[in-house]
C-alpha cells in the first residue's frame, strides 16, 4: 500500500509556508468577540448603503453613511494598530529586532 502522507506537510498536518509571511497574534476570546462585533456592524452598514442605492436614496444620505463606515473602519484599524504596537512591536524590540519599527511605520502610512 502506498504511503499517502504528503512529504510537504509538517507532522501536525499543516502545509509549509509557500514563501509568504504568516504571523499570528493570539487574542483573548473577549477581545476577539469585540473586534468581530465591530466588523459585523461595519458589514451591516455597508449592506445598508447597498439597500440605499437600490432604493435610489438621496446622495447626501448615502454619503453620510459612507462617512460613518469610514470612521468606524478607521477606529477599528487604530485598535488593531495599538494592539500591534503594544504586543508584537514591543516583543520584537525586546528580542533586538529594531527592523520592526520600519514595518510599524509602513503600516501607519498605509492607514492614512
Amino acid at each position: 500500500m502506498e504511503d499517502t502522507k504528503d512529504p510537504e506537510r509538517r507532522e501536525d498536518g499543516v502545509a509549509p509556508c509557500c514563501g509568504c509571511r504568516h504571523k499570528a497574534t493570539p487574542r483573548q476570546q473577549k477581545e476577539l468577540k469585540q473586534l468581530k462585533n465591530r466588523l459585523n456592524r461595519m458589514t451591516g452598514q455597508l449592506n445598508g448603503i447597498g439597500r440605499m442605492l437600490d432604493e435610489n436614496r438621496y446622495c447626501g444620505d448615502i454619503l453620510t453613511q459612507v462617512a460613518a463606515v469610514e470612521s468606524a473602519l478607521q477606529s477599528f484599524a487604530c485598535l488593531i494598530l495599538q494592539e500591534h504596537m503594544e504586543t508584537c512591536v514591543v516583543e520584537e524590540i525586546k528580542k533586538g529586532n529594531t527592523a520592526i519599527v520600519d514595518e510599524a511605520v509602513e503600516l501607519i502610512r498605509k492607514l492614512k
